[in-house]
């Protein structure tokens, strides 16, 4: 296989410790790792995260704001736009082979350098936007929201020179807004199996005075669509037939106001005093899940496979999800999964991995066997090379043009 150069438009906060960076940071790795150079074009925000093997260009900082937050604002609006000439640059610069951009932002950064390079753009389709923009509440009315998400969730897979769906359920999402299933292809997201080696849990434990009580974790962010509602709702149950057990909330990104919000509840559910909100580096999350007795998914829908699910089979952990979420699980085989948004089987179900030891550790190591040798970057990135020779085989005149000027 020859080797490329790939221009990833990650518009977003880059390296940062939460879902769709964390996937471009470990592919983007893996490619270069291949002998591919991986030139990352994105926002001036990140975490301090190493990165190996890959060029970063960053567009310059605009407002005041240097804090990471997750969904739309109106500062991401001017980052985007500015990296549409970045990316030009970029292209031009370093000869770039192909454009992969990932969610909706990247794929529209990407479309319009492509118009004006011919240099062909993969679209990796990770979510939808009806399934998330409108629980943002950032454009109002909430109808207007929900039309922007259909008008975008129509257009821009036909942007792309070919589609890379995260999920066999985005994949059919997209095939019903008509694009054609020779444009398509799934390829889930991975996460890096060895990160979660010989992790050991003790110091969190200390750290927290948990002790030996039962520890239920969720990671990821606070948002709505994210279901921690229903999770707080559902360890009521938990608590009221195992008062010892606590339920630890772990985000990369603390928002002071989904904080308040979240201890607000669970006073008024009585389970103030099992709660623990904090937040984690990347480098101790496998500490935390290490840590844990028991994992959980509360996103109630969830069209790609969510980030926290990876890392938590990675981890070997014993998983209560939401059907809507449960990409790769299979109840009872490698995790329990509860139908629709029943927030009472989900506690009786976290009960019932506390109650069976036995149970839990079959799942746990099942989980884990789920995802090695197909869930891993090293070998999801195989098929992705594969994917930029199939779509470079194509009539590139436009781009060679380009490059002669």
């Amino acid at each position: 296989m020859r080797s490329f150069t790939v221009a990833v438009v990650a518009a977003c906060p880059f390296p940062a410790n939460h879902g769709t960076p964390g996937a471009i940071r470990e592919m983007s790795e893996a490619l270069a790792a291949l002998g591919h150079s991986v030139h990352v074009v994105t926002y001036p925000l990140k975490d301090d995260i190493p990165i190996k093997g890959v060029i970063i260009h960053r567009v310059r900082q605009v407002g005041q704001k240097h804090k990471i937050v997750v969904g739309p604002s109106y500062q991401r609006l001017i980052f985007d736009a500015l990296m549409v000439s970045k990316l030009y640059k970029i292209i031009k610069r370093h000869k770039v082979d192909i454009i992969h951009g990932f969610n909706y932002e990247g794929a529209l950064v990407g479309y319009i350098a492509k118009k004006f390079t011919g240099v062909p753009m993969l679209y990796n389709a990770i979510n939808t936007m009806i399934n998330e923009l409108p629980t943002y509440n950032f454009i109002r009315p909430k109808t207007v929201a929900i039309g922007m998400a259909n008008f975008l969730d129509t257009v821009v897979p036909r942007m792309a020179d070919f589609i890379m769906a995260d999920t066999e359920e985005i994949q059919s999402f997209i095939l019903k807004k008509g694009i054609s299933p020779d444009r398509i292809i799934v390829v889930p997201s991975g996460v890096n199996v060895e990160m979660f080696e010989g992790r050991e849990g003790k110091k969190v434990r200390e750290d927290y005075e948990i002790g030996e009580k039962p520890l239920v974790i969720y990671t990821g962010t606070f948002d709505q669509f994210q279901g921690v509602d229903h999770l707080l709702k559902a360890f009521q149950i938990v608590h009221r037939e195992c008062p010892d057990a606590i339920l630890l909330l772990l985000g990369s990104t603390l928002n002071p106001l989904h904080v308040t919000k979240y201890q607000q509840m669970a006073r008024d559910l009585g389970i103030e005093k099992s709660l623990i909100i904090t937040s984690s580096t990347l480098d101790h999350l496998p500490d935390f899940l290490a840590a844990a007795d028991i994992a959980v998914v509360p996103r109630i829908s969830s069209p790609g496979i969510p980030t926290k699910l990876l890392n938590y089979m990675a981890a070997g952990k014993p998983i209560v999800s939401f059907e809507g979420s449960a990409k790769g699980l299979s109840h009872m085989v490698n995790a329990l999964v509860v139908e629709s948004d029943d927030w009472k089987k989900f506690g009786d179900n976290i009960l019932r991995l506390i109650n069976d030891k036995s149970l839990s550790k079959k799942l746990g190591l099942n989980a884990r066997e789920s995802i090695t040798g197909k869930l891993d970057w090293n070998t999801i990135v195989l098929t992705i090379e594969k994917i930029y020779a199939s779509i470079l085989k194509k009539n590139n005149v436009k781009k060679e043009l380009f490059y002669k000027l």
